[in-house]
């Protein structure tokens, strides 16, 4: 399980990205077409066209994690976007992960009581 620090930065890469990348080719990415330095503690998290697989790139001491993931039934809630970069919080981060879309104003739906007689 991806444990996300508070200290942490959290980039998305808006739009969908090839993921046959990997470390390297993300890493550029980053450096090159979003003008960020690959070797800061960030998470990088870039989706697939079909937004059900992402990939999380982020550097730790002396080299580079990369986390990956792929849903069975339903996609991530993607935002879309030119592939500009969009920074989120790291609870942003979860919702996303968790199937939720960033721009919904809460997680759960409203709870109102009935009377039961």
């Amino acid at each position: 399980m991806l444990t996300l620090s508070n200290t942490q930065r959290v980039y998305l890469a808006c739009g969908s990205t090839d993921l046959r990348k990997s470390i390297d080719g993300l890493a550029a990415i980053v450096q090159e077409g979003f003008g960020l330095d690959p070797f800061s503690t960030c998470l990088f998290v870039f989706c697939n066209r079909e937004r059900n697989k992402l990939k999380i790139l982020y550097w730790e001491h002396n080299g580079f994690w990369l986390f990956y993931r792929r849903l069975e039934r339903g996609t991530f809630q993607w935002p879309i976007g030119s592939g500009d970069p969009v920074a989120v919080s790291n609870r942003e981060l979860r919702w996303l992960l968790d199937g939720l879309a960033l721009s919904q104003r809460q997680a759960h739906s409203q709870v109102t009581a009935s009377t039961v007689i």
